[in-house]
């Protein structure tokens, strides 16, 4: 994947991103991404474009596929009788939890090309699914753009004490967080 991002660049970026998030699950976006942020933290793409056509790819191809869910999923699931039962569960979940459920899919592999059509044939408005699936997608190629290029870098320069710093402050980062985080919650009362 690295020598194709190398060769195609950005354009192929796009293209492997957009078609993941519209329901191709098996079209490795992530895997580009990352590969286009080593090639970045390498010099040979700059960083914010990396990111900019990674997110842009994501809102997309997001909402290629709810258009598919919405305008070809929603009949298709109304004339086989044997998806109704999921049906109803889905469109409640979506009613209440949508919002969540779309920015956060971003984040989860397999979840993250089907949330799009899913969304569409659960009838989700359009414009909430549209600004929480840009955010979602802005946070998304962001997070892991910004996260693998430095990693990149931080192997280029120092090897693997690097990583192995990196990878340190990463989970004392995350332990931290969570014990301030339980330490600071109000303790439930005993009976």
């Amino acid at each position: 994947m690295t020598h194709l991002v190398q060769t195609y660049g950005l354009w192929l970026l796009f293209l492997v991103v957009a078609l993941e998030m519209c329901g191709l699950f098996f079209v490795p976006g992530e895997t580009a991404l990352i590969a286009a942020s080593i090639e970045a933290s390498d010099g040979h793409l700059h960083i914010a474009a990396v990111i900019a056509v990674a997110a842009g790819a994501a809102i997309a191809g997001g909402s290629a596929g709810f258009a598919i869910g919405e305008f070809a999923g929603r009949p298709l699931v109304t004339r086989l009788k044997w998806l109704e039962w999921a049906h109803d569960p889905t469109e409640r979940f979506f009613a209440r939890h949508g919002p969540k459920a779309v920015l956060l899919a971003r984040f989860v592999a397999i979840v993250r090309a089907v949330v799009s059509i899913v969304a569409g044939i659960s009838e989700m408005p359009f414009r909430t699914y549209f600004v929480w699936n840009a955010i979602g997608s802005c946070l998304w190629a962001t997070i892991v753009g910004l996260l693998v290029f430095y990693l990149g870098r931080a192997v280029a320069d120092y090897g693997a004490i690097g990583i192995g710093v990196v990878t340190t402050v990463g989970v004392l980062v995350y332990v931290g967080h969570h014990f301030l985080r339980r330490r600071l919650e109000p303790k439930a009362e005993e009976s």
